[in-house]
């Protein structure tokens, strides 16, 4: 994806207060992780969880995706801005590929002016996120039903969205982001790499509930899964971008400073859900449990929420037998997965018009299937 440099712009973001903030915030999560007792426990616990379960598999797809480019010299940005009425579809194949980095494509290329409002609610609409890879794994039958009508769904409201030429107030694509250029391949980025790799391997091996993960000590677990976590929130303290990367960097420098970007997100999303279960006795499944006719209004307001843990905990207890298929499908619709992040950073105004604009056909699936085929896939 071709992003313009500007000198000024790379100064702004370099500025000491921003590297300031990051390291007072990095330097916060490290206490909570090494405090004694519980919350000690539950933080470090969520910090494995958020790595395993999410930044592995973002880091996979996205280096799939930047590797792709470079080796194929092509620029996906510019591919989509050329396809006209098939910029849609692509946005919600790249949106609907299991994990959050086709749709995180969709974020940067929509910041940088490449692609059309409709292509990012097209992408976000279909996108699962991570809860994909779990659906994929344990209820096949099931994935093979809700990617693919994500995938319709999210073109189908894309096209709208552009066929009434719809764009949220305050839009980047105004003068397209300039994003600075790190320009070398750093010894943290290898070594970001070199975690993410056998992290890849335990998180694919938890996700299918493998006896074989249980077989790894718990000293490797806590080794891979915070180190990796402790090298992404040194890539991110220092880092000198917002959120995207240049497109002239390489693929494992982009996939590093975007997934540790990602990652600090997911690991407060993860952290605020977890404190609130163990300290304020909040019991989401017992809410589920209890209010069946609202269980897809519930999963799809769920969907509002950034980041992929809550909609894994979804398909999980979809998996489980406590939420009918209604409420995964309007979940799987209505989220947005890890890409709301950079989302809402570089365009918040775009975010949350992304966001709702998913809600309307995820309400009207979700229900529409419940009330009709109450028992589907069940």
């Amino acid at each position: 994806m071709h992003i313009t440099d500007d000198p000024k712009f790379t100064t702004k973001l370099m500025q000491p207060f921003q590297n300031g903030k990051r390291m007072l915030i990095a330097a916060a999560l490290l206490l909570l992780a090494i405090a004694p007792n519980t919350i000690g426990h539950v933080t470090r616990d969520m910090m494995l969880d958020a790595y395993f379960q999410v930044s592995v598999f973002v880091a996979a797809t996205l280096l799939l995706f930047y590797g792709s480019e470079r080796v194929f010299k092509i620029d996906i940005a510019q591919v989509m801005q050329s396809a006209r009425w098939g910029q849609v579809p692509m946005a919600a194949l790249f949106g609907a590929t299991p994990g959050c980095g086709g749709a995180v494509i969709v974020v940067a290329a929509y910041s940088s002016g490449h692609v059309s409002f409709g292509s990012v609610v097209a992408a976000l609409t279909a996108t699962m996120g991570d809860a994909a890879f779990l659906l994929i794994a344990t209820r096949p039958d099931a994935a093979m039903v809700v990617l693919p009508l994500s995938f319709a769904v999210g073109i189908i409201t894309g096209w709208i969205v552009d066929g009434i030429n719809y764009q949220p107030a305050a839009s980047s694509q105004s003068s397209g982001l300039k994003i600075p250029a790190i320009n070398r391949l750093r010894k943290r980025d290898l070594a970001f790499l070199a975690l993410a790799i056998p992290g890849f391997g335990i998180g694919v091996l938890q996700l299918v509930q493998s006896p074989l993960y249980d077989a790894i000590p718990q000293a490797a677990l806590m080794t891979i899964g915070l180190t990796g976590t402790g090298v992404g929130l040194t890539i991110w303290a220092l880092s000198p971008i917002q959120a995207m990367t240049n497109s002239t960097d390489t693929p494992v420098t982009r996939m590093a400073e975007e997934t540790s970007f990602i990652s600090v997100w997911v690991i407060g999303a993860y952290l605020a859900y977890e404190y609130l279960v163990t300290f304020a006795g909040l019991d989401l499944q017992g809410v589920f449990q209890s209010a069946a006719p609202y269980l897809p209004l519930i999963a799809v307001l769920i969907g509002f929420i950034p980041g992929c843990g809550p909609q894994v905990l979804v398909t999980t207890l979809y998996i489980n037998g406590l939420v009918p298929f209604a409420a995964l499908l309007g979940n799987a619709i209505s989220n947005d997965g890890d890409a709301l992040f950079p989302a809402i950073a570089l365009n918040p105004k775009a975010a949350l018009a992304a966001t709702i604009v998913s809600a309307i056909p995820a309400m009207l699936m979700a229900y529409g299937l419940y009330f009709m085929v109450p028992s589907f896939m069940n």
